[in-house]
């Protein structure tokens, strides 16, 4: 896989399918120039990697704000002042909502049982790591529906999903105490097309865990379909494991790549803090 360079910037794949590493000095990295380029290689690579950059929250939210406009999203959950950023952490002291993070261990793409668009992209910064698991993963799902058989492609071009809070929290369900699911909007849901088509005119799955029932598809056989079609979309060619280093900056893209957590123990203090980009 070649390096492709370009004006004070350089991205090396990591995998033929997903993900590169960007190669820039740091200052170069507030280059409205270098961001745009950061930009069109995240809809071509859908997951780029900025090796210990150790950006401030300030930082973090400026360069957020030079990729596109920055979007709160579920920052009340926690006691961070910079309310913009999201503090992903299963310390209860600081996150109001931890079950929110249990859910991350399933893949998912942030956003979609909500009534405004998903983001665009999400971004992450590695605070502090946990000394076993945390490593996140990533699945194209561009990859997932370019490389479907074209019969299958034409069979669920027009399928829509209902996504929901109480079908992402549904693996952990049992382990939530009454108590606290009057907190977690469990009956949220929203209804969103199975492939979404992109300016570029590319094509994604969008699936994961929020995914509970299809429109118009008896329950059973539409989970069913669903449970497939993740299994179809998370196979070993489609994603990138990355191995957090304290300092890591990674950027995604939510609506092309599904993503989740290695698990990592409650006390492990493992810290990241999360930007997004309105879609």
């Amino acid at each position: 896989m070649n390096v492709i360079h370009k004006s004070r910037v350089a991205f090396r794949p990591v995998k033929p399918l997903i993900g590169a590493v960007v190669e820039a000095d740091r200052e170069a990295l507030f280059d409205p120039q270098v961001v745009a380029q950061c930009r069109d290689m995240l809809e071509e690579r859908t997951v780029l990697v900025m090796p210990q950059v150790h950006f401030t929250n300030e930082e973090q939210l400026a360069f957020t704000d030079l990729l596109g406009g920055r979007l709160n999203l579920t920052s009340e959950a926690t006691t961070n002042k910079d309310e913009d950023v999201y503090q992903v952490t299963l310390d209860r002291k600081i996150n109001r909502a931890p079950e929110y993070v249990l859910g991350t261990f399933f893949w998912h793409m942030d956003g979609m049982p909500m009534e405004m668009p998903p983001p665009l992209a999400t971004l992450l910064s590695a605070r502090r790591l946990a000394p076993k698991g945390g490593q996140t993963e990533f699945a194209n799902s561009f990859a997932a529906y370019e490389q479907m058989p074209e019969a299958q492609r034409a069979e669920i071009e027009d399928l829509r999903i209902i996504h929901s809070v109480a079908a992402s929290l549904r693996s952990i369900a049992d382990a939530i105490p009454e108590a606290e699911k009057g907190k977690l909007a469990i009956g949220i849901e929203k209804e969103r097309p199975l492939v979404q088509t992109h300016k570029n005119g590319r094509k994604s799955l969008i699936v994961g865990s929020t995914a509970d029932r299809i429109v118009g598809m008896e329950l059973a056989y539409g989970r069913a379909y669903i449970a497939r079609l993740n299994e179809w979309a998370t196979q070993p060619d489609f994603v990138y494991q990355h191995q957090w280093q304290a300092g890591d900056f990674v950027i995604w893209s939510n609506t092309g790549a599904l993503h989740r957590v290695v698990p990592y123990a409650r006390d492990s203090g493992r810290m990241m803090h999360r930007t997004s980009i309105a879609g």
